[in-house]
């Protein structure tokens, strides 16, 4: 008997097969991509696990060292409530020279604190130096005279300098340009949390005024500085170099925590690496240093405002005591915090640093305003407020948003510590914003700082606007013309000079 295919015409049984096989090759194809998502979804949440097992580990030891670093630099403004002036003999602009001139120091050690943290190994170097200001710190509560305050003050800026930028680039190690806003906003959590903690240690050390004959400004400084000792010690054995080192990944583990870097556009093993080529091309890029000019202003806020928010609100409120006015700069921290947090969370998931800065640099504009203008107390102090808003969001997110686009570590490694070394030198303008002889408006500290913001503000709008067209112009293939006749790895070796980088906006 003859079967189907013998009766059925030549173009039919051809059909026929055509059918089958496309059936089969669809039923193929389904199972494939069924498999492929199955493997994405594993990989996500093997990811998820990864990024995990770094923030239980890294963050809160990096938020510690954060917290002390800035406790031990602005614990000056708590100390001068507890007689430090009348104790040491200074008169004048004394107090402001004291505290700007950690700022010399503290500027010039941050870029070559950068360049040398991989090769010291980052566990080592900042446990040396975290170690080395704590006892500083500590020695600071003994000093008798100007002098020795200047001196001790200096030393702490030179080691003290190169723990921010160390750990921005530190960060980078682990985390991709997705994840860096808001665990580089851990850190200014960890600033705000210092301001908090400082208004309350200096509170609950200043009870202890006349213990062994002293004042309380002298336990404040010892009793801050312990802890930090202490902690640099630890700090060598608890922060791995990078994840090859991560003593708590498994083999697994590191191999996807360097896959997950690599993924990234310009992130090649060359990439990785110290070269001098690529420190040089730091420092020519005029965008590097458009950044730092920018974080000149936005830092002036944070060190004005977080050296001088209790001498703030004692001119608000000149009847108060010290205690009620470190209680009342808690507030203002808490919501500067919580405020970066949810704008961090935001900005990553998004990938937009550009617009966030613009509109919170605004909100404080508004916030200085209020607290120039001829009110009363009550909006004088909901100004402090609306700047706290601000705050952390427009000294933080750009030290998320200059590294991401530098993909080279060389590169990145220098724009960081230029944009710090410039954005700090603003703590030696800052020192003398708010002399005592202006009070208790203070008004051209308020002022000075409000114009130092909208400028950054107006740097950071053009930024914007500029690398939106850069990279519209990279998407429609107008730069390709640049890697024509190059393999894909020269390509990629470009870094964000590459026609294929997109920066982040």
């Amino acid at each position: 008997m003859a079967t189907k295919e013998e009766m059925s015409p030549p173009e039919l049984i051809h059909e026929d097969r055509k059918t089958n096989s496309i059936e089969n090759d669809g039923r193929e194809v389904e199972g494939i991509k069924e498999m492929d998502q199955l493997e994405m979804a594993d990989t996500r949440l093997e990811e998820k696990m990864l990024v995990r097992k770094f923030d239980v580990h890294l963050i809160p030891v990096v938020m510690l060292l954060y917290l002390l670093s800035f406790l031990d630099r602005v614990n000056i403004g708590n100390a001068r409530l507890y007689e430090m002036e009348s104790d040491l003999g200074l008169h004048g602009n004394q107090f402001q020279i004291a505290v700007s001139i950690l700022f010399v120091t503290y500027i010039l050690s941050e870029l070559p604190s950068n360049l040398v943290l991989k090769r010291l190994r980052p566990s080592r170097w900042i446990a040396f130096i975290t170690t080395a200001w704590g006892i500083i710190a500590t020695l600071t509560g003994i000093t008798q005279n100007l002098a020795g305050l200047v001196v001790c003050r200096l030393f702490l800026g030179a080691v003290e300098g190169g723990l921010f930028p160390g750990m921005a680039i530190y960060l980078t190690f682990f985390y991709t340009k997705r994840e860096l806003a808001l665990r580089i906003g851990y850190l200014f959590v960890s600033a705000a949390l210092a301001g908090a903690c400082g208004g309350l240690l200096a509170f609950a050390i200043g009870h202890m005024q006349g213990i062994a004959g002293q004042n309380g400004w002298r336990w404040i400084m010892i009793i801050e500085g312990l802890p930090t000792f202490l902690l640099g010690i630890a700090t060598w054995w608890l922060l791995p170099d990078d994840p090859s080192t991560a003593y708590f990944l498994s083999a697994d583990e590191r191999n996807l925590a360097a896959a997950r870097l690599k993924r990234q556009t310009g992130y090649t093993k060359s990439a990785a690496e110290f070269h001098w080529k690529d420190v040089k091309a730091g420092l020519k890029d005029w965008k590097v240093w458009l950044f730092s000019f920018a974080q000149f202003g936005s830092d002036t806020m944070l060190y004005g405002f977080s050296t001088f928010l209790p001498t703030i609100i004692r001119g608000i409120n000149p009847s108060a005591t010290a205690a009620l006015v470190q209680v009342l700069t808690i507030p203002c921290y808490a919501l500067g915090a919580i405020t970066y947090l949810l704008v961090a969370r935001f900005s990553d998931r998004q990938q937009k640093r550009g617009l966030y800065s613009v509109l919170f640099a605004l909100i404080s504009i508004v916030g200085y305003a209020m607290l120039i203008s001829d009110s009363g107390a009550g909006v004088h102090y909901a100004g402090c407020f609306l700047v706290a808003m601000g705050l952390y969001i427009i000294v933080g997110l750009p030290l998320a948003w200059l590294p991401t686009n530098c993909p080279r570590y060389g590169k990145r490694t220098t724009a960081t510590g230029l944009q710090l070394t410039i954005g700090n030198c603003s703590g030696i303008m800052a020192s003398f914003l708010y002399p005592s002889t202006e009070g208790p408006r203070y008004v051209r500290g308020h002022a000075v700082t409000m114009a130092m913001v909208a400028f950054s503000c107006l740097c950071f709008i053009f930024m914007t606007i500029y690398l939106e067209h850069v990279n519209a112009r990279r998407l429609r293939g107008e730069e390709d013309y640049k890697i024509e006749g190059m393999t894909d790895e020269q390509v990629a070796e470009l870094g964000d000079d590459s026609p294929r980088f997109i920066y982040t906006v």
